[in-house]
């Protein structure tokens, strides 16, 4: 079932008092979760860019789960109506997985990450003549120079940026971004069912309120890896007043936000 919501009456200190508190999306057992001593890797950027890399080459079989599979074919059906005829940048790409999607009629589609390894992987893929790749660090966008877009895209990012720099990336993307753009949002809900890496069982919860998973890749190592899980609430909390025409779509492994700029 899809539930969507129009408001921004929910205030930042709000949202401010409710990263001390367990999500509602997580549930009462994962509000308990136990402080765990430091894996291979401290839960910083580079930390994350090592692990996605490591990844690179069988990252998609998150998207072979059988029980996402309903979500995700609804989605790839919605995502290209959102872009038409926009020049859109997509933040961290990844492999690509997305980028055809939403690619589809838009008139120009920049998809960047910090990763080269995974550009590499998304590079090998069919993808329409005006797709560009481009290495961008995607909380200062320094690479991307004085260019500026119509339209926004990032799949499975939000829930990897720390509880205390969200503002400051979504004011440093909304400065990349012209009055009138469409931004667009997805990312992974918390499912108990689910035995898919992003619903592994969170391992901790630090003094900001980010929640970590343990997840083990194929060469044996071990990574704490940040995965936040926002409620509606939370995420509209962050958009800021030029942020209008809000949606919030759950899907059962999913959910989206889109809005658009002032």
């Amino acid at each position: 079932m899809k539930v969507s919501r129009s408001s921004r009456r929910h205030e930042g200190a709000l949202f401010r008092e409710a990263l001390h508190e367990a999500p509602r999306a997580l549930g009462r057992a994962s509000s308990r979760a136990t402080i765990l001593p430091d894996v291979d890797e401290a839960t910083t950027v580079e930390s994350m860019r090592d692990y996605y890399a490591r990844r690179a080459t069988y990252y998609e079989r998150v998207y072979l789960k059988p029980e996402r599979q309903r979500d995700l074919r609804t989605m790839e059906a919605w995502l290209p109506s959102m872009f038409v005829g926009r020049r859109v940048l997509e933040v961290a790409c990844g492999t690509g997985w997305w980028t055809p999607h939403g690619a589809s009629f838009a008139r120009e589609w920049l998809a960047t990450d910090l990763n080269p390894e995974t550009i590499e992987v998304a590079r090998r893929k069919e993808m329409p003549s005006y797709v560009r790749f481009e290495t961008v660090d995607a909380y200062t966008f320094a690479e991307l120079g004085d260019r500026r877009f119509d339209g926004a895209f990032a799949g499975c990012w939000w829930s990897h940026v720390p509880l205390g720099r969200l503002a400051g990336w979504l004011e440093a993307l909304h400065a990349r971004l012209e009055s009138g753009a469409r931004v667009v949002m997805l990312d992974n809900s918390y499912v108990r069912s689910s035995r898919t890496p992003s619903n592994t069982p969170i391992s901790r919860r630090d003094a900001d309120g980010n929640t970590y998973q343990r997840r083990t890749l194929d060469d044996g190592s071990v990574h704490e890896v940040l995965k936040n899980f926002p409620t509606c609430e939370q995420a509209f909390s962050m958009l800021g007043e030029r942020a209008v025409e809000r949606q919030w779509i759950q899907h059962e492994h999913y959910w989206i936000l889109s809005y658009r700029l002032m």
